[in-house]
């Protein structure tokens, strides 16, 4: 995720809730890694109606809309354009699934939740729920799986987002998906 014009981006990162150019500027920039980023999370999904195109342009609709004025450095801007994709995929799962939360969906084990793209809605619905669960308790092992799975950071890039060390985002990471495994496969 790193190249020759990071200045420029962090530049045009800084001025992007002020500046519409700015903000121009940097979609002509990262475009094409955002909808790479989007291709590998829809990719083999059962999401038959959006395309990697309109996912990062809903996912922008909702950067436009963020509290954010501006973005630290291009970690910063992925990270929460990762979490952008991740609303935009739950909320669209949620309005198909409009019954009682819940109902009817099965638990998923994790590792084929994070060994996958997002497969289907209910798959997605349930690791969403058990990672909005997670957020309560430990909110920095929910942002690292996050960012590593939403986002499909290292966790080097990881790191670097959360500001904390490398191994530290190892431990984080065990310590999610043990938390994840066990708490979607038994969702209550």
């Amino acid at each position: 995720m790193t190249d020759a014009n990071d200045t420029d981006v962090t530049g045009l990162l800084a001025r992007w809730g002020e500046d519409a150019q700015a903000r121009e500027q940097l979609v002509a920039m990262l475009y094409a890694e955002l909808r790479r980023l989007a291709r590998g999370l829809l990719s083999g999904s059962g999401e038959q109606t959006l395309q990697p195109t309109a996912l990062v342009n809903e996912a922008f609709l909702k950067l436009l809309g963020a509290d954010a004025d501006s973005f630290d450095n291009r970690r910063h801007f992925f990270g929460a354009a990762a979490r952008a994709m991740r609303q935009v995929l739950v909320d669209r799962a949620r309005r198909r699934h409009s019954d009682k939360r819940g109902s009817g969906v099965r638990p998923l084990s994790l590792d084929h939740a994070l060994g996958i793209p997002v497969a289907d809605d209910a798959e997605l619905l349930v690791l969403d729920d058990a990672l909005r669960r997670l957020e309560l308790l430990d909110p920095q092992a929910a942002r690292v799986v996050e960012l590593r799975y939403f986002g499909g950071l290292t966790l080097e890039q990881t790191a670097e987002v959360v500001g904390i060390h490398t191994s530290t985002v190892s431990a984080e990471w065990a310590h999610a998906r043990a938390w994840l495994r066990q708490h979607m496969s038994d969702p209550a």
